[in-house]
Formats: structure tokens, C-alpha cells, sequence
């Protein structure tokens, strides 16, 4: 069995690293050369809470691999999500039909597999812990948290259970018939951390002010809604307690206060202080994934006569943000919370 991972930085990178140091073959493949030089010659390393470790590997750009020209057997995506497609068209040429692909995008993402391919449909993972790319051949590892994998269907195959063995190199992983309501669930805990992303702070400052809670919970209700009128059942996880915020009717203020503080606390533990969008702008000054994350939340909202104001607003912001024509400042978040009171409240 040979693994190869499209995209080799912060989740690819840590999965990765994991499964070969338990002795799986596997191919790191990345469009960053020097990159995938340090993982060929001088190792990938790891730092995460409770250990860091190297592992050398076979490590290529995508033309690389092509040039290779050795037929995949697992390819795991993990890119950024307005990038996967492109990353799996680029490589399609070396997966046959026994092939197995994996994405592992949070958002609302449908890979597609040329039908001549004769491709099984790509396996989904939810996947909840932290890590980001530092450098050529670094990546910090936040530690263990939520992973679920499912077929798109909802139902139970031999492939799923391989690809379970494979994952649990890396931790503990979670197989279920309900994946869309893994990424449903997540895609409204990503509201929260774009919301985050509007202030240069970390995750659990921003989570512990009180006075802006409402906007935030109200943020991530939004989502939810539209999970709902998809007839999608979400799910929990790690310290995300969906069913706390929607239905809206069923909010108690006292326990999504007892909630967001249990957060707050959570995320000041973690090794990895500011989220993944944070860091697209702020550092590697490129897009976020808001187009697959936010964007189809809009949609939705249209199809079923639906207003979502407070994700209309982060998302202009968001991209304002990667645009320079704002800064992060909690003028942003104050500007969420009078939206919230002027246009939702009334």
C-alpha cells in the first residue's frame, strides 16, 4: 500500500508524517519545491504538545509526480479547498479504477473524478485539530481532536475500514453514517473562527468577550439554518455543541455563556493560539477558503428565502481583509455586533 498526499502542509503534513513513521509508504506531493526538498533530504518535522519528531520521505511537486508516472493507489486531498480540484485534475492521469481518494476539505466541497476514470466517489473526512505551516519542513501540530470518515452515502464499506487502520497511525478516528452532519457542524464552528480572523487575537481572546457573543452565536445560527432547511442533522464535537445554538428557540443564554467560556478555555490551551484564516491573511497573504466555507451559506439562504446578514458581513469583511482595504481591529467585530442589534435584535 502506497499513500500519496496532494497538499503536504498543515493537515496533509501532520497525517503524513504519522502514518510513515509507522512504517506506511508514503509520498508527500506539494507545489512548494523547497518544501518537498526539505522533506526529501532533511526531513518533515512535526511540533506538536506533547512530542516533535522528523521523518524523511519521498516528496514531490506535482509535476514531479507526473514525471514519476507510477500509478496511485490511496491519494488523500488535502489542499485548500478552492484548490482540490484543480490538485486532483492534475494527478487524475495516474489514478486508476482501483484507485482510492480521500478528501479532506471541511467545506462544502464535491470533488469530481472524470467519469471514464470508472472511480469509486471520493471518501469524505471531517477533520477538527489544529496545525500550521511555519516553514520549509515545519509544521506545528496543535494535538489530537475530532476525526470522522464516511462515504458520501452514508453507508459502510470495506474501503472505509482501511482507510480507518490508516488514520489511526495518526489518533483516534471516528466512523460514521452521518459525515455531512460532521461538516455541517463544522462549517458553523468555522463561522466562529472567520469571526475571530476580524481581530488580530487569538481565538480564545476573542471567544472570551462577552459582549459579543450574541453576534457570534446568532453568526453560527445562521449556518445551522441552513443546515436545517438541507435536512441535514448536524453533529457534536470536541467542546462544539451545535444543538446549544440552534434551533434558536431552544438557546439558553446561561448555557451557551457556560458553553463559550468552556471554548475560550480549550482553544487558550492549544499550541496553535490563531486560526488557519488568521494566518492566510495576516502572514501568508493569500485568499481564505471563505468561498466554500461562507459563500454557499448565502446561496442557500436565497433558495429558501432566508436572510443571513451577520455571514454576509463577515464574508465582505473577509475578503476585504485579503484585499487590504481593511485591517483587523475590533472596529470589525463592533461592526458585527451593531449589525446584530440594528438589523437582527429588531
Amino acid at each position: 500500500m502506497e499513500i500519496t498526499i496532494i497538499g503536504s502542509g498543515a493537515i496533509g503534513g501532520v497525517l503524513g508524517a504519522y502514518i510513515a513513521r509507522a512504517g506506511v509508504n508514503v509520498v508527500f506531493c506539494d507545489i512548494e519545491q523547497e518544501h518537498v526538498n526539505h522533506i526529501r533530504y532533511k526531513g518533515l518535522r512535526i511540533e506538536g504538545p506533547a512530542e516533535e519528531f522528523v521523518v524523511k520521505g519521498e516528496a514531490y511537486t506535482p509535476e514531479e509526480l507526473i514525471a514519476r508516472n507510477k500509478q496511485l493507489d490511496w491519494v488523500f486531498i488535502c489542499t485548500k479547498a478552492h484548490h482540490a480540484q484543480q490538485a486532483l485534475d492534475q494527478v487524475c492521469q495516474l489514478i486508476n479504477k482501483d484507485a482510492t481518494i480521500v478528501s479532506f476539505q471541511n467545506g462544502l466541497i464535491d470533488l469530481k473524478v472524470p467519469v471514464q476514470k470508472k472511480v469509486s466517489e471520493p471518501l469524505c473526512c471531517f477533520v477538527n485539530f489544529s496545525a500550521d505551516y511555519l516553514e520549509p519542513g515545519r509544521i506545528l501540530y496543535g494535538g489530537v481532536s475530532s476525526v470522522a470518515i464516511g462515504e458520501f452515502n452514508g453507508t459502510s464499506t470495506d474501503r472505509l475500514k482501511v482507510l480507518k487502520n490508516i488514520l489511526e497511525h495518526w489518533g483516534p478516528v471516528k466512523q460514521t453514517h452521518n459525515i455531512l452532519g460532521y461538516l455541517w457542524s463544522k462549517l458553523s464552528y468555522a463561522a466562529l473562527l472567520y469571526a475571530t480572523a476580524l481581530v488580530d487575537e487569538t481565538m480564545a481572546t476573542v471567544v472570551d468577550r462577552k459582549e459579543f457573543r450574541p453576534a457570534l452565536i446568532e453568526l453560527c445560527a445562521e449556518t445551522l439554518e441552513a443546515a436545517h432547511v438541507k435536512n441535514v442533522n448536524v453533529h457534536s464535537f470536541d467542546v462544539w455543541r451545535p444543538e446549544l445554538i440552534f434551533p434558536r428557540e431552544n438557546q439558553k443564554q446561561e448555557l451557551l455563556n457556560a458553553e463559550f467560556d468552556r471554548i475560550s478555555t480549550w482553544m487558550a490551551k492549544n499550541k496553535k493560539q490563531k486560526s488557519g484564516i488568521w494566518r492566510d491573511i495576516a502572514i501568508r497573504r493569500r485568499k481564505t477558503e471563505v468561498d466554500f466555507d461562507l459563500v454557499p451559506i448565502l446561496e442557500i439562504g436565497r433558495q429558501h428565502n432566508l436572510s443571513f446578514p451577520l455571514t454576509k458581513f463577515v464574508i465582505e469583511r473577509i475578503k476585504e481583509l485579503e484585499q487590504g482595504a481593511k485591517q483587523m481591529s475590533w472596529d470589525n467585530l463592533m461592526d458585527l455586533k451593531k449589525l446584530y442589534e440594528d438589523d437582527v435584535l429588531r
